[in-house]
């Protein structure tokens, strides 16, 4: 059995980027994002905790390209869903999805719907006994506004920006703006409203790389929504925390 204040390390591959955490015990000490491996060479993207190498690694991976170049690290345990500890889960959900509610419900508190803004935008609802009661998957905010430079003769390219943009635009870029954003944040409401009566009590998690401007733009539109969401980064990790727990008890 592995010591309670043990180094090591968390790794979430996702379909954009790989997220970091590194733990002491069940404690975050710190997190860092990381563009994928050039030329397959893992070793660089170790450099952050070097110093601490060789330490014990548990990863969650949505590429299964990426999966496979760490199959020979010297202490790594790959979280799958055969050995997931939630009910309801189906062969195809994203492993990323089931540690959202797996630590969010565990943190925050069951039932748990938990909203991951990354590149996709997904939606993962579990009840008060950790059954997952299914979801939604949708393009995410930049991967809409890229879609639309890519396969438009004469769309331009777009950054999202930092304020809510005005709904009705006088111009292209406001105009995709407008579009993309609203219907999001329209999207939003609907699902958490429609999840809220079934489960009333259920707390609302927001993660992922465009959480925080999603919040900005829903404090502004819909202020008593955004505040029933809990800013929740290190959901992905808090779910990996509980499963090496749990790993460790079995």
């Amino acid at each position: 059995m592995q010591p309670a204040n043990q180094l090591w390390l968390a790794l979430a591959i996702g379909n954009s980027r790989l997220h970091w955490a590194l733990f002491h015990g069940a404690t975050i000490k710190e997190t860092w994002d990381s563009d994928r491996p050039p030329h397959e060479d893992i070793n660089s993207l170790l450099k952050p905790v070097e110093k601490h190498r060789p330490l014990p690694l548990i990863l969650a991976s949505v590429v299964p390209q990426q999966t496979a170049l760490w199959q020979n690290y010297p202490d790594l345990k790959i979280i799958t869903l055969e050995q997931f500890p939630l009910t309801g889960l189906y062969p195809t959900l994203g492993i990323d999805r089931a540690l959202a509610i797996l630590g969010g419900g565990r943190v925050l508190g069951w039932p748990i719907l938990a909203i991951d803004a990354g590149t996709a935008l997904t939606f993962t609802g579990a009840d008060i006994n950790g059954s997952l009661q299914g979801g939604a998957i949708l393009p995410g905010l930049k991967l809409q506004l890229s879609s639309l430079a890519e396969r438009t003769a004469a769309l331009p390219p777009l950054e999202l920006p930092p304020q809510l943009p005005g709904r009705w635009a006088r111009n292209t870029p406001e105009a995709i703006y407008s579009g993309a954003i609203y219907t999001i944040l329209a999207g939003i409401r609907d699902f958490i409203e429609a999840w809220q009566r079934q489960f009333p009590e259920s707390k609302i998690a927001l993660t992922g790389g465009d959480r925080q401007l999603l919040l900005l733009y829903l404090q502004q539109i819909f202020p008593d929504l955004a505040a029933r969401i809990v800013d929740a980064p290190h959901i992905v990790f808090w779910g990996m925390r509980e499963w090496k727990l749990i790993s460790i008890d079995n």
